[in-house]
């Protein structure tokens, strides 16, 4: 009976690294892909790594040398405060992405239990969470974080709170949609017949069936949130000083365009690239996840 029970586990291993194998092949089939994986893996490394391969203090002010233009020592020169641009860019990517990855998985994870939640129950449940959606939908998403940062304010902690609090509307409108066409499937009957509870059914079978475009849209919503922490500290309201970030790195260099162009340029291509390069992941893996999406690129 043990070996039975070995051989089945060993079967269903086998079976998860074949499914895990096929989707790294296809997803990274395409070349655009492999690029964007390899452009986000040195984003997150320099960001990882920023106090081992920061060639200065990013706070280290040395005003004698403000507004240097890209040199051998300072490569793409420095701000108005004499501190050296590039230290300042890896650090602050780390900033950029612990407040995308943080709000996304808070919004995702509260956004799809709720949404499980109201579209397995429905009735009043479904009524009440649904208004409260719709509440938070109804404010554009900037719109409502500036909002709550003028009353909450900046920083790290703050900015990933209130940005995911903007993006869980999101996450309860797209899982409650894909339990309203899961729950009714002959094998969640067949878990009702079973005496299975609701808890365990929506755990162990309804997640699982509706956790794919629940992985496409973070990949994607985490470069639209890095996106939304750029305007906010630019605008002044997100990161404060003196902690390095990109948005707040453009908003300092609007004023020094023609003494150091690249006080703003470097940090906004930084910002570009990252979107662009999450984003194109996001669109690969829809393309792997969903079959109708295949072949057409």
């Amino acid at each position: 009976m043990e070996n039975v029970q070995e051989i089945k586990t060993e079967t269903i291993e086998s079976e998860s690294r074949k499914r895990t194998k096929k989707f790294i092949k296809s997803l990274f089939k395409r070349k655009i892909v492999l690029v964007s994986a390899i452009g986000l893996l040195l984003i997150i490394f320099s960001a990882v790594f920023a106090p081992l391969i920061s060639p200065y203090d990013p706070n280290a002010q040395v005003l004698s040398e403000a507004l240097q233009g890209p040199s051998a020592s300072h490569i793409f020169g420095t701000d108005n405060y004499g501190r050296d641009i590039l230290s300042r860019i890896f650090y602050g990517g780390r900033v950029s992405l612990i407040v995308g990855v943080a709000a996304v998985l808070g919004a995702c994870v509260i956004g799809t239990f709720f949404g499980m939640v109201s579209g397995f129950f429905g009735g009043w449940i479904d009524d009440v969470i649904n208004r409260i959606s719709e509440a938070i939908r109804a404010i554009p998403q900037i719109v409502l974080a500036m909002s709550l940062c003028a009353i909450f304010g900046g920083g790290v902690v703050n900015l990933a709170i209130i940005l995911g609090i903007s993006n869980i509307a999101v996450y309860i409108r797209m899982m409650r949609g894909q339990v309203l066409s899961v729950k009714e499937q002959d094998y969640i009957m067949a878990a009702k017949l079973q005496g299975n509870k609701s808890f365990r059914m929506m755990m162990k079978h309804i997640l699982p069936n509706c956790v794919s475009p629940i992985i496409v849209q973070m990949t994607l919503q985490i470069g639209q949130t890095i996106l939304a922490e750029a305007g906010l500290s630019f605008l002044g309201l997100g990161i404060s000083a003196p902690t390095a970030s990109w948005g707040s790195i453009v908003s300092d260099g609007r004023q020094y365009l023609l003494q150091n162009p690249w006080f703003s340029i470097a940090p906004g291509i930084c910002i570009a690239l990252l979107v662009i390069f999450l984003n194109t992941i996001g669109d690969g893996v829809r393309d792997v996840l969903d079959p109708r999406m295949r072949g057409r690129r």
